[in-house]
């Protein structure tokens, strides 16, 4: 079963990035619970949880390293990807299992419980030499 997926919802524990190997190679992989509530306003201003489920989120590849850098315990994130249902045998009972779980394309940080954002500067092509986003800003280039 392959399906889109996206929704938004808090990190339920730090995570933690572990190298798998997969097909002669080793590859970082980073594995989050996510809480996706589901809140209704309720009047002026107020919200409600309105439900909710916990999902396990797999995001493979330098956006793993990246992320477990950046995401904490409580994060808010937004979660695009592929929802699949993983099925094994317990390894003590024997008893088959199976729970359904998120391939992430994307996980987008909710900015607003950041407090500061700070970019590592850019490589230009030319030296691979970095430089910040403000070295490459011209305000005399903007349209308006």
């Amino acid at each position: 079963m392959s399906n889109r997926f996206e929704g938004v919802g808090n990190v339920g524990a730090t995570p933690e990035v572990r190298w798998v190997g997969v097909r002669g190679e080793q590859r970082p992989v980073l594995e989050l619970r996510v809480y996706f509530d589901r809140r209704v306003q309720k009047g002026e201003g107020k919200f409600e949880d309105d439900g909710g489920f916990w999902l396990t989120v797999s995001q493979w590849g330098s956006r793993a390293e990246g992320l477990a850098k950046l995401l904490q315990k409580g994060s808010r994130i937004q979660v695009i990807g592929t929802l699949r249902q993983e099925q094994w045998e317990d390894r003590e009972s024997g008893a088959n299992r199976s729970e359904l779980r998120i391939t992430a394309e994307a996980i987008c940080i909710d900015p607003v419980c950041l407090e500061s954002v700070t970019y590592r500067p850019r490589r230009t092509a030319e030296s691979g030499a970095r430089s910040t986003p403000a070295d490459e800003f011209n305000p005399d280039e903007i349209p308006y």
